[in-house]
């Protein structure tokens, strides 16, 4: 990857590869997480236990191949499960579906259940080779024979193995090759000449691709994307341009909801039903509620909850704040840790000046309240319900309930004083 940050940590529609693989693992059942890795990896224990606070860390402490590194947990396989799968924190694209049909396979009576997959161009994947249905070897391209390397059946690397016969399958494999490893892939042979069942689950080729390098992390990006997108729109979601619009995996839109074009979906966003995100929104850790419309070109950062029907328009920016139902902030406004009511309307370029330079201080707007355009609102303070705040006022005391607050300079007006300058100006430059 050519990074300082672990592979397995680069993230993907908004999480990391390795909680994007221990989610679905989950999903297809999983009730016990052992998470292997290398000697100094506190990083990647510490996202595998963020992601499943029941998950147990093992240290491989020297890389000895894939099956080494699945007995690196050996306590963990020691307890016994009905089934143990293996899953590798590169492959982020596996469904559930595919972890599912591995261990039905299990449960119908095989010791191993691989996953395979029809390669296109199939150079350099281990081929699956299969005799009256049945799975006989697993065989590197490099020691494939001509007829073997056109097959197409390929190893995807992933299996399932039988929960009371894992552990001996893997203590059985050996390291009689070149490289003196051991490989997850032995566990074929060696079920095979236990006399035991193997078999194949078929997955599509674009859910088993690894990722190696930051092309390869773009592509299974670009495949999240496709799947959140068509999922959004399958559950009642327009999206009026989806090839343009970014989720992230947790983004939650309900029903009736449009999304417009260029529209970006951080971390922790929930929009409910018939609300609208105009084109060019970029929108964290943000709740919309029913009804609420967002930009064009607006930004909702963590802590942002809009109320129904609330607005928010043009280049106006949201932080850690409540706009209760009905309120409209339209238009080049910032409101950060802030209140504003029900109803509420907030001019064009108003602030809430929110920090100090040591801590943030909130900002309280009333019910009702209406707060003139250019306006600055030093916190904390508090705008009454029904308050009125003139335009281009900075407002550093709290304003009382249906009263008007102005606070400016007084405008003085000197007739012809623009005249007088300019011939003055004239008459400078003559010189």
């Amino acid at each position: 990857m050519r990074s300082d940050i672990p592979k397995v940590l680069h993230r993907a529609a908004g999480r990391s590869m390795l909680a994007h693989v221990l989610a679905t693992v989950a999903d297809a059942g999983a009730t016990s997480v052992a998470v292997v890795v290398g000697p100094g990896r506190d990083d990647v224990a510490a996202e595998a236990v963020a992601t499943v606070a029941e998950a147990r860390v093992f240290v491989q402490a020297e890389r000895r191949g894939t099956a080494h590194a699945v007995l690196a947990a050996r306590s963990a396989l020691e307890e016994g499960w009905d089934d143990v799968l293996v899953a590798f924190a590169d492959t982020p694209l596996v469904t559930a579906q595919s972890y599912r049909a591995m261990r039905e396979r299990t449960a119908a009576g095989a010791a191993v259940a691989v996953l395979g997959f029809e390669a296109g161009d199939p150079s350099g994947y281990g081929r699956l080779i299969m005799q009256d249905g049945r799975l006989v070897a697993i065989r590197e391209h490099k020691d494939a024979t001509e007829a073997e390397r056109a097959l197409t059946l390929c190893n995807a690397g992933l299996m399932a193995i039988d929960g009371e016969k894992a552990l001996e399958i893997l203590s059985a494999i050996g390291c009689e090759n070149a490289q003196g490893e051991f490989y997850l892939t032995d566990a074929v042979a060696v079920a095979r000449g236990g006399g035991l069942d193997v078999a194949v689950v078929v997955a599509p080729e674009d859910e088993v691709l690894g990722v190696n390098d930051r092309v390869q992390l773009a592509g299974a990006e670009a495949a999240l994307q496709r799947r959140l997108r068509e999922a959004a729109m399958r559950d009642g979601a327009t999206l009026t341009a989806p090839e343009t619009v970014h989720f992230s995996w947790d983004t939650k839109l309900g029903r009736d909801v449009v999304v417009e074009p260029n529209v970006v979906f951080g971390p922790g966003v929930s929009v409910e039903d018939g609300a609208t995100i105009h084109a060019f929104s970029h929108l964290e850790g943000a709740r919309v509620a029913a009804g609420a419309s967002v930009g064009p070109f607006a930004r909702l950062r963590p802590g942002a909850r809009l109320g129904p029907k609330a607005r928010v328009g043009n280049f106006v920016e949201i932080k850690n704040a409540d706009l209760e139902a009905g309120a409209k902030v339209n238009h080049l406004t910032y409101i950060g840790d802030a209140r504003i009511g029900e109803g509420a309307n907030i001019g064009a370029g108003t602030i809430t000046c929110n920090y100090d330079g040591y801590g943030k201080h909130r900002t309280d707007i009333g019910k009702g309240a209406f707060v003139g355009s250019n306006s600055s609102l030093v916190a904390p303070v508090t705008i009454g319900e029904g308050a009125y705040v003139g335009s281009g006022s900075v407002v550093t005391k709290d304003v009382p309930a249906d009263s008007l607050a102005v606070a400016r300079g007084r405008q003085s007006v000197i007739e012809g004083w623009a005249a007088a300058f300019r011939e003055r100006m004239k008459d400078r430059k003559k010189r």
